[in-house]
């Protein structure tokens, strides 16, 4: 259902924009100080944390610290909802955006007119060369069945041992398949279309993913070889198209005075601040398996809440015949309201998430001297009295009608 998954996208906005801001640091700010193939690796922070954030239902712990028994069978109508609207531009958006991109791409690739080719001081048969009229710098083209393309006239721009070097630095590409990465990571980011810190991440990605092959390819190279290799990138970067900076990085100025300041600094990496990166990230990621762990279940007090806003019964679920519930967990302030409202479970998954958490924030209790935390409610959504939830931790029917 697209109301569901569009739910469960906003929900998850503030974990990815943390993550990629976090990736942004490193390499606007640390990256002199760290290695740029161990930034490009912690690109993989991202769907893991999403991986962490999102178990399965039966590996979520549900966590009892204050339970208190309350029915609410509201009389509230359905009220009429915008939000079909809103799920029928997302989608509109994303679906035009993604049949634009793969529109595009193979347009691009129609016009290449590929013509194979082989190299004598190219040994490597698993790469398949070709060179085009419609290039003006290498690049690999393709996700599945890749392709490395070299202009037509490149033998007179590129001498043997620059060339060398150049194929090595595009099969790298080939090797890590980095194309089939950015073909997931535009399709992402267009999902995140209303996004801009999806798009910057995006872009950062592609940067830091050309800064990573630059080092590897350099890593034990000679002085002499790093500097005909800085000779050749600006050399391609004099000759590439503007058009062409999708699928090619030579084009863009930024990036490439980036990438050869990066070469004077490849040796320079800080062995401390790499080590200190890796047990900060893997502290990160322990942070979401540790918040999934049952917590020893204490005795309370009970709070009385004073004022409690019903949930309005989403419109789509309700002509759907949709019923269900969703297990809250929040924090209880001094004075009386709620905080750090979020999801633990749901059935069915994100159809009445938002819902849920838009009505609890408003929730107010008595004050108190030092609040609560990790305070749990269920609310069930239920279109007749038929319905049967588990009864799991504090429920509240809200009704339809």
């Amino acid at each position: 259902m697209l109301d569901a998954f569009f739910n469960c996208l906003l929900d998850q906005q503030l974990l990815i924009s943390s993550a990629i801001m976090f990736l942004l640091l490193l390499e606007r700010k640390l990256l002199s100080q760290l290695s740029a193939r161990l930034v490009y690796t912690l690109w993989a922070l991202l769907p893991i944390s999403l991986l962490l954030a999102n178990l399965p239902e039966h590996l979520k712990p549900i966590q009892n610290d204050f339970i208190s028994k309350l029915t609410i069978t509201p009389n509230t109508a359905i009220m009429p909802q915008f939000t079909l609207t809103w799920f029928a531009i997302y989608g509109f958006i994303s679906a035009a955006l993604l049949i634009t991109a793969v529109y595009f791409h193979y347009r691009f690739l129609a016009k290449l007119q590929l013509e194979s080719i082989t190299l004598d001081q190219h040994n490597n048969q698993s790469m398949r060369l070709y060179q085009s009229k419609q290039v003006s710098s290498p690049m690999v083209v393709g996700v599945i069945n890749t392709k490395l393309v070299l202009p037509t006239n490149y033998q007179s721009h590129y001498d043997s041992h620059a060339l060398t070097l150049i194929l090595e630095h595009e099969s790298v590409h080939i090797k890590r398949k980095d194309n089939l990465i950015n073909a997931i990571a535009l399709s992402a980011t267009i999902l995140l279309w209303f996004n801009p810190i999806a798009w910057l991440g995006y872009a950062s990605l592609r940067r830091i993913q050309e800064l990573s092959c630059d080092e590897q390819v350099l890593k034990n190279k000679s002085t002499e070889q790093r500097i005909l290799y800085s000779k050749a990138l600006v050399h391609c970067a004099s000759f590439s198209r503007t058009g062409l900076m999708a699928y090619s990085q030579y084009g863009d100025k930024n990036t490439m005075l980036q990438r050869l300041n990066q070469i004077k600094q490849i040796d320079n990496s800080s062995f401390i601040a790499k080590t200190a990166l890796v047990i900060f990230t893997a502290g990160m990621l322990s942070s979401f398996a540790i918040a999934k762990q049952p917590m020893s279940v204490k005795k309370t007090k009970d709070y009385q809440a004073v004022m409690r806003v019903e949930p309005i019964y989403p419109i789509q679920a309700a002509e759907q015949g949709i019923s269900g519930s969703v297990v809250l967990k929040y924090d209880i302030l001094p004075s009386g309201a709620t905080s750090n409202v979020s999801v633990v479970s749901a059935e069915p998954e994100g159809v009445f998430n938002r819902e849920a958490k838009k009505a609890l924030k408003q929730w107010q209790y008595a004050p108190s001297e030092s609040g609560f935390k990790n305070a749990l409610v269920q609310l069930d959504f239920a279109l007749d009295e038929n319905y049967q939830a588990n009864d799991l931790i504090e429920k509240i029917k809200v009704s339809s009608k």
